[in-house]
Parts: structure tokens; sequence; C-alpha cells
């Protein structure tokens, strides 16, 4: 008998423009048969220049802007940023406009988390779970266009507050909807975890330990997948949730079932945590006064977006304009993980596998890094591809 015929090695690449892909992102996956051996990633294809517009435009003004960075998580970057301007300023907000903050961060949350279930599902092609999670995401769509007036960019912070109060006629709106959302949300939970077929693209599949999650910088429901305790809203309280705090979801299995695990309970949570922010919402004004120009002096802002820390630098000359605001979101610390889990695993698991840090490449592609001395990495070039990851000089 002759000797078996070795698999042929391919490269598959993907995008940056592909069907398949509602955003431009490049992929190369190396390939023996169906099992991936290689993966690497090319991004920066959506630079929209946003962080250079943010000098030539007011600290007012770039609360329009930052909004808009990601449509998803709109509020939390203008939070984010609010937040950053109100420490440059040395101003309190107000309790209430606290509350009411962290009242549409975490109905935002409930909003991305659903639409994220929508799209890992039609990722696997499960498109009943993806048309019935987004027709209940309505429900919290209809909920934040009656707190806001807005579906999508809510416009509900100001600096110093917000502009928008709950009255007795939402609230009873707002627990209608957790009601209906809690119930439906049972039902996803049982299917994510007891359907056979669901399970077959998910448990074992996309594995990240702890200690890799760690050594990759992982953030958000990505690393709390790996048993990663960290949530900025627990270790670092913001808006009012050191008054209305949140339980940090965990899972240890880290992968793909584990994922969904963590982002399910998380919609518990934040269901919880809006009865008791909407049945004790304090009471005090909703702005406090700021001045137009900023002292000298440069701060950090960072928030729990729905896909993990959300960091702001703020630097500011003493004028009425800012001269640096860098941005760092989740997604861009969640890539490594993509393509280290992706190597051993077959090709047809990948777009679940991408999909399962629920990526904005919008938000992400703000520059490109250019490495031109070796010594800034403690690691190796050899083990940074090991995880993917690429350097150009």
């Amino acid at each position: 008998m002759g000797s078996e015929k070795k698999p042929e090695k391919f490269v598959v690449s993907i995008g940056p423009q592909h069907p398949a892909l509602k955003e431009p992102g490049h992929f190369e996956f190396g390939v023996e048969g169906e099992i991936v051996t290689s993966a690497t990633a090319r991004l920066g294809f959506v630079h929209r220049g946003m962080e250079k517009g943010t000098e030539s435009r007011t600290w007012v003004q770039n609360l329009y802007l930052m909004e808009r960075v990601c449509g998803i998580c709109s509020h939390v970057h203008a939070m984010a940023y609010a937040q950053g301007v109100e420490k440059l300023a040395h101003v309190e907000v107000p309790p209430r406009a606290r509350a009411i903050r962290e009242l549409i961060a975490e109905l935002e949350r409930i909003h991305s988390h659903l639409l994220w279930l929508g799209v890992a599902a039609h990722e696997g092609g499960f498109d009943t779970l993806f048309m019935l999670s987004w027709r209940d995401r309505e429900t919290v769509m209809d909920l934040l266009e009656s707190i806001t007036g807005n579906r999508v960019n809510y416009s509900a912070n100001v600096l110093g507050g917000v502009k928008i109060d709950i009255d007795e006629a939402k609230i009873s709106a707002i627990h209608k909807g957790m009601d209906f959302l809690e119930e439906r949300t049972r039902h996803y939970m049982k299917v994510v975890t007891e359907d056979e077929t669901f399970l077959g693209r998910t448990r074992n599949i996309g594995s990240m330990s702890l200690d890799l999650a760690l050594r990759l910088g992982a953030v958000g429901p990505t690393a709390r997948a790996s048993g990663v305790t960290y949530d900025v809203r627990v270790d670092s309280p913001y808006a009012a949730y050191a008054d209305f705090p949140i339980k940090v979801v965990t899972d240890t299995a880290g992968d793909l079932e584990a994922r969904f695990v963590v982002r399910i309970k998380e919609l518990y949570e934040s269901f919880r945590v809006i009865r008791e922010l909407i049945d004790h919402m304090p009471a005090s004004e909703l702005t406090t006064r700021i001045p137009r120009r900023m002292p000298e002096g440069e701060v950090v802002s960072r928030v729990e977006a729905p896909r993990g820390e959300l960091f702001y630098y703020l630097k500011s000359n003493g004028s009425d304009m800012p001269e640096r605001i860098k941005v760092r979101t989740p997604s861009l610390c969640n890539w490594g993980s993509v393509l280290s889990t992706a190597v051993g695993h077959k090709l047809a698991d990948m777009p679940m596998i991408l999909a399962g840090i629920d990526p904005c490449f919008s938000c992400n592609d703000r520059m490109v890094l250019v490495n031109q001395d070796n010594n800034l990495s403690t690691w190796s070039w050899e083990d940074l591809r090991q995880y993917g990851i690429e350097y150009y000089k």
C-alpha cells in the first residue's frame, strides 16, 4: 500500500470586500484540508479621521462627534467623553443625571447583546434565532426612543449631565419591557445551552484559557467567558454604579458557548439593575454648569462598553478645543484572541469565532500602528505571529 496523500496547504483570503462581511476587514487563513493552521488579520479599511477631527471642534461639538464613533454603543462613547471633560473641568454631575446615564447604558447593553446574539446565530446558520432576537430587540429600541427621542444615537448626554428625565409613564413602560425581555431571554438561554445542533457549533469551539486571555489582553464578555473577573463597572465605578452596583458575570469554559452564556446572563443582571434604578431614582438637578474652556491638563476616562473596556484619553491646552483625544475600543483588544483560537479549528468555524468577540470594525479602525523598534515589545516577532499578530516596518 502506498503512503497516504497529505492534504495540500492553501491560504484562504477573505475580504476586504466580501459578501459575508458586513464591514471591510482582510483575513488570511492557512488551511490544510479543512483545518486552519494559521490566521492573520489586516484592519484599518474604515479610517474616518475622527480623532483628528476632534482637534478642530470645540469641547461641546465633539460630544456630537464622539457619539458617532459606534452606532451600537453610542451612549457609552458619549458618556466616556463627557466624563473625561467633566474631570478636566473639576465638576461633579448631579446624582439623578448619573443614575440616568447608568440607566441608558444598561438599556444600550441589552440592545447590543440582543443584536450580537442574532448576528452570531446568523453566522452559524441559525436564522430563526437571528430573527427572533432582532424582533425582541425592537422592545428595547422602542424604550430608548421613548426616553431619548432617538433609536440609535440617543444624545442623552450633555457636558455636565443629561438632557432627558424619567417620568412615571416611562417608568411603567420600562417595567413592562423588562418583564417581556426577561421571559424571552430565558428562552434564548435554553436554546444556546440545550439545542444539540447549536452546541455542535459552539461547545469546545474557539476555546481560550484564562492564561491566554490575560496574555492577549482580552476584555469584556470575551475575557469574562474565560474566567477573567474584570468589569470597569465594578472595579472602577462611574456614573451611579457605586450606588446601583452590578455583579460580574463569568464562566470558565472559555469557548463560544461560554461567550453566549456570559452575555445572556449579563442581560439578567441588566434587567435587575434597571428595575432598581427606576424604582429608586434619586432626586436632583439634571445638569451642572461647565466652562467653555477646559483647564490645561490631561485625563483618562474608562467605561464598560457592551464589548468591554472603553478607554478615552483627553488632553487640553487651556483653550475651547482639545489638543488630543485618543479612543481605544474593546474590539482592538480582542482581535488577538480571534486569531489565536482559530488555529486547529475547521474553516467552517471561522465565521462564528469571528463573531464571538462581537467585533466592530468602524469603531476600531481609526489608526495604523507602525512599530519601528523591535524592543518596543517584550515578545519576539515569532511569539507575536504565533497569535496572528503582525507588526509592519
